[in-house]
């Protein structure tokens, strides 16, 4: 089964600044992810091409990257989740940029039964929570993207 998961954020900031928050990602002075609430993403060897890691049980591999725009990820696990996932920062004019998230994949097996029974709630409240993360780094109001009550549950079984 083809899945395409897209979210998005436009942010009122320069597409350099934002480019500085992503280049951070995955490394112990990350701000871009919201380790506070998810595990943490780990790689073993940084962005080069091959680095193995993952959040979670999401495991994956650096499949391509280029500084401080875009990375692109391959899955290795779980298994039925044959293709990748990826964050791009794109600039939309001097001073708005959007970030976004995309998985691309063909789910079989049992990978179609995770993705709709808990992985794609979970993965979208936990991008929703990064680009949260991301816009609070550059503004004073706080915002905080409410969970729904599927992930609430999830999360209190997965405990």
């Amino acid at each position: 089964m083809k899945i395409v998961n897209e979210n998005f954020r436009i942010l009122n900031v320069k597409t350099e600044e934002v480019s500085q928050i992503f280049s951070r990602l995955a490394t112990k002075n990350d701000i871009f992810w919201p380790i506070e609430k998810w595990p943490p993403m780990k790689l073993d060897k940084g962005f080069e091409i091959g680095s193995k890691g993952g959040h979670g049980p999401i495991r994956y591999s650096v499949a391509a990257y280029t500084f401080g725009k875009s990375v692109k990820f391959k899955f290795t696990k779980p298994i039925g989740f044959n293709g990748f996932h990826m964050f791009e920062v794109l600039p939309l004019n001097n001073k708005q940029t959007q970030i976004k998230h995309v998985i691309e994949m063909n789910a079989n097996g049992r990978g179609i039964f995770l993705w709709f029974i808990g992985i794609k709630w979970l993965h979208e409240a936990l991008i929703q929570d990064a680009f949260d993360k991301v816009e609070n780094y550059f503004q004073k109001d706080n915002k905080e993207t409410p969970w729904n009550i599927w992930v609430h549950l999830l999360r209190f079984f997965l405990k």
